[in-house]
């Protein structure tokens, strides 16, 4: 655990008849980008809060920076920041006394704090507004606030809760540049997220959560590669034929694998010119006749719907969305 920021083995934790986390590991290496990737309900927020010493699992060990978490939470709280999905700043304090509020409760040098807020401002872009009330920020001002916020004491661990939840394209683009300049200047990134550009584009390695347990733990481009080099995709008129496809092509084509969602028939495979004959033959002469085709290099969609069963969101959108366990 030498290069590990953040270790966990077997997290448990149950809300009553709930079981969130069903004995989750997995391991983060200092300065890199760790997603936890996963729809709501999965379990993320529920890791987050237990490694930030919000709440105590059942069962299981984490350790943060070498810290046990539920032995020595004071002092995984000075190596961590988080912002969270609800935003932890004031709305009637201006956004500069919110960083200088911020920086006097997590313990910063009095002659540092005006000057560390005044450069956060600066770097997520909020400058002009920092002296006007939180209340008149736009969703994406204080979403930026808030990160800003969890980096005001420079912690070397940052627990990052679903950050681009209801910022616009542009704003979420610069917060991902801010997030890889954090890393890039040495700090370690906890990163959750429920959607798959965001993953893809950011994490060094993903975990997928689905129902409170980790199905899959790779990087994307590996986690990608399991489903071969080609995704093949075609379009029946209804969900009869597309089923009906899959049964055809289960029992003629030799390689790769097989499904059916709505009228989509897709096959993911090795040998994407070979298959795509085949299957196209095997169509044919039961008198099925694709109305769409398409074949492309698997996606992070394609891997996330194999191991889950259900899609993620494939980008973020711009309307601001609750929190909540997730």
């Amino acid at each position: 655990m030498a290069d590990s920021a953040i270790w966990v083995e077997g997290l448990v934790k149950r809300f009553k008849s709930v079981v969130a986390l069903k004995g989750i590991d997995f391991e983060v290496q200092k300065g890199t980008i760790f997603g936890l990737l996963g729809p709501n309900g999965a379990g993320k927020t529920t890791t987050i809060r237990i490694l930030a010493t919000v709440l105590r699992a059942d069962e299981g060990q984490a350790r943060v920076m070498g810290h046990d978490v539920f032995e020595e939470p004071f002092a995984v709280r000075c190596q961590i920041g988080l912002a969270g999905q609800n935003a932890a700043v004031d709305p009637n304090l201006t956004g500069r006394e919110n960083l200088r509020m911020i920086g006097k409760l997590a313990q910063v040098a009095s002659s540092e704090i005006r000057r560390r807020a005044d450069e956060l401002l600066d770097t997520f872009d909020l400058m002009d507004a920092a002296d006007r009330p939180l209340r008149t920020y736009s969703g994406g001002m204080r979403r930026r606030l808030d990160v800003a916020a969890a980096l005001v004491s420079r912690p070397p661990i940052i627990f990052l809760d679903e950050p681009t939840t209801g910022l616009d394209v542009q704003s979420r683009t610069e917060l991902w540049g801010v997030i890889r300049n954090l890393v890039a200047d040495g700090s370690t990134v906890l990163l959750t997220t429920q959607y798959l550009e965001e993953a893809d584009q950011l994490a060094d390695r993903i975990a997928v959560m689905d129902l409170g347990r980790i199905v899959a733990n790779d990087t994307a481009a590996l986690l990608k590669s399991r489903l071969g080099n080609t995704v093949i995709e075609m379009e029946m008129e209804n969900e009869a034929q597309s089923a009906w496809a899959e049964d055809v092509l289960q029992k003629t084509v030799a390689d790769g694998q097989i499904e059916h969602e709505g009228v989509l028939v897709r096959i993911n495979t090795d040998k994407g010119p070979l298959i795509l004959i085949q299957a196209i033959r095997s169509l044919d002469a039961w008198g099925l006749v694709p109305i769409g085709l398409s074949v492309r290099e698997p996606s992070l969609d394609d891997v996330f719907l194999t191991l889950t069963g259900t899609q993620a969101i494939s980008s973020a959108p711009t309307t601001a969305l609750g929190g909540g366990y997730s």
